[in-house]
């Protein structure tokens, strides 16, 4: 049994004074078999706390369907077996650069409300994740000494009585440690994203004297805590890739230790965004701009890197926190890389070819379901329409993309559209047969325009007249085990998996390039590990060795634009 509180201003663990030294750490973009390891750099960096948010799309992925929920149990048990505290941030909504801020896209309701639909689902949640936290909690011989009501509320929202049903639910369930909310360092922030009787911390990655006032003028007993100390950043598809000085983020981080607050660096070790988990972001002070989808790589410029190894970040941050904590444990060694390697298809064969075993039963319907309507969360959804004619050629138009489409008339490809980009120029007469295929990436994470749905949601328009009538198969890549492949690469063309075979001695972590190819996904040994893009910034897709087995490795690729001939195995990742 132990205890951890707040007196006077001040943290306690066990009636002494502590100061909380935290890093930031996703059990779910790390592979479980890697947790020790990341824990113990974790340890070996200085830091007495490990904190992770959990993302209720992953454990819920259909309402009612629950799926890997001992996991959160294991990684704090895991964290307590490395001499680790832990925070845990539940949500509901947790943003994280994760697909939809981690709300399940088959929510009903207003969501982020005290909307009591919206309620009775995060309440049912809460019912089945909450008793693994609540029974690791030091006040019982565990290691959890913080829990977070909701998430940065204050960006979104002034609906107290949400937060406070949050809170009174997270009571109810047995959470008996403190309770807190993070949020900016501005008075529009902390006054919508609070509740009286729960901690306030503020998240920010510079200038933390003025972050500081300002969570002292709202909450002057409350202790000094950084809940997001921004060390690094996150990168999006086709902008530039994001980094951070490591002296620059070591000198804001001795400044908040000198001030006597606790902190959470955010991110510690990042880890990846596997499969299509990624979310996006709009631009604009409001967020209400232009989408922006996050690559899969989650390695956040973090001082430990997405493969485990230290970066000059890390040692800068040991030598920080040595001088306020003590020397820390020895550094783990950094685990093993494949040696470098050129790949060869060994075969193939064309998404349509390949259509009967791979999606879902056709659904008629007006206009185009969305994929939320098909029972899709991510993937692809290939949707069916007739042009009448006859008739002269008019321009294609597809308003409300959700995300990028290629469009085929009567079997050939007519232009590839993105969202928020210039539409091409694509004119069609009829009669003729348009097959749109669309493809989802991430779900907009933060802002007022979380929530959003996948598909043609604006339908599709010929001229100015809506195209009715269509049919739409889904096309989900969760499992590519039934891909019908054939011998020899009998497909060279863009819309086609393309299987390879590596021979490993000895599993080891790799990284996967993919010079010159277009756009797509990658399997390995059936595992997602995401996507990839031309336009970069990420040139690779980072292998865990878990994944892999001594002999004969799958890898499979989709391949929607440009197929390219060859496969390479590095040792480095390629992030510009």
């Amino acid at each position: 049994m132990g205890v951890f509180s707040v007196e006077d201003g001040t943290f306690r663990l066990d009636g002494a004074e502590f100061r909380v030294l935290s890093g930031a750490m996703h059990y779910f973009r790390t592979h479980p078999a890697q947790w020790r390891h990341r824990l113990a750099m974790l340890r070996a960096m200085g830091l007495n706390t490990v904190e992770t948010y959990v993302p209720w799309n992953l454990h819920e992925p259909r309402q009612g369907e629950f799926r890997r929920m001992s996991e959160l149990g294991d990684f704090l048990d895991a964290a307590a077996e490395a001499g680790l505290l832990a925070i845990v941030r539940p949500g509901p909504y947790i943003c994280a650069e994760w697909d939809n801020g981690g709300l399940p896209a088959w929510l009903t309701g207003r969501i982020r409300t005290s909307d009591p639909e919206y309620l009775g689902h995060v309440d049912r949640f809460f019912d089945r994740i909450l008793p693994q936290v609540a029974e690791r909690q030091v006040t019982r011989g565990g290691n959890v000494i913080m829990v977070q009501v909701e998430n940065e509320y204050g960006s979104y929202g002034s609906d107290h009585a949400y937060l406070r049903h949050l809170a009174d639910g997270l009571r109810a369930r047995g959470v008996e440690v403190p309770l807190f909310t993070s949020d900016g360092p501005a008075d529009w922030y902390l006054t919508g994203g609070t509740v009286p009787g729960v901690l306030a911390t503020v998240n920010f990655g510079s200038d933390p004297d003025r972050a500081f006032a300002t969570l002292r003028e709202h909450r002057p007993d409350d202790p000094l805590f950084c809940m997001e100390f921004w060390c690094g950043w996150f990168d999006h598809w086709g902008q530039q890739h994001m980094a951070r000085d490591a002296g620059d983020a070591a000198a804001v981080l001795e400044r908040i230790l000198e001030l006597g607050a606790s902190v959470n660096l955010y991110m510690a070790h990042g880890g990846t965004n596997f499969g299509t988990w990624a979310g996006a972001n709009q631009t604009g002070e409001r967020a209400m701009g232009d989408w922006r989808p996050t690559v899969t790589s989650y390695d956040y410029d973090a001082p430990i890197d997405e493969r485990g190894a230290p970066t000059e970040k890390f040692w800068r941050f040991r030598e920080v926190l040595s001088r306020f904590a003590g020397e820390p444990p020895e550094v783990p060694p950094v685990p093993d890389v494949l040696p470098a390697a050129t790949l060869r298809p060994v075969q193939s064969v064309s998404l349509r070819e390949a259509l009967e075993a791979v999606a879902g039963p056709e659904v008629s319907a007006p206009v185009p379901p969305s994929f939320e309507e098909l029972g899709l969360e991510h993937g692809l959804v290939l949707y069916r329409g007739e042009v009448p004619g006859p008739r002269g050629a008019y321009r294609l138009r597809l308003p409300g993309l959700r995300d990028r489409a290629h469009v085929l008339v009567d079997g050939v490809l007519a232009g590839v559209f993105e969202r928020d980009a210039e539409e091409p120029e694509v004119t069609v007469s009829g009669p003729a047969t348009v097959e749109v295929l669309v493809e989802s990436m991430g779900r907009t994470n933060y802002g007022p325009l979380t929530g959003e749905s996948k598909g043609l949601t604006g339908g599709v328009l010929h001229h100015q007249q809506y195209l009715n009538g269509w049919s739409a198969r889904p096309i989900p890549l969760e499992d590519v085990s039934a891909v019908p492949f054939a011998d020899g690469v009998s497909s060279d063309g863009p819309r086609s998996f393309f299987r390879f075979e590596l021979e490993v001695a000895e599993p080891a972590d790799t990284f996967l390039a993919l010079p010159d190819w277009g756009k797509g996904y990658v399997w390995v040994n059936g595992f997602c590990l995401g996507r990839y893009w031309a336009k970069g910034p990420q040139h690779t897709l980072y292998v865990p060795s878990p994944l892999l087995r001594s002999g004969t490795n799958d890898i499979i690729v989709l391949e929607l634009d440009q197929p390219a001939p060859t496969l390479h195995l590095t040792p480095t990742p390629t992030l510009i």
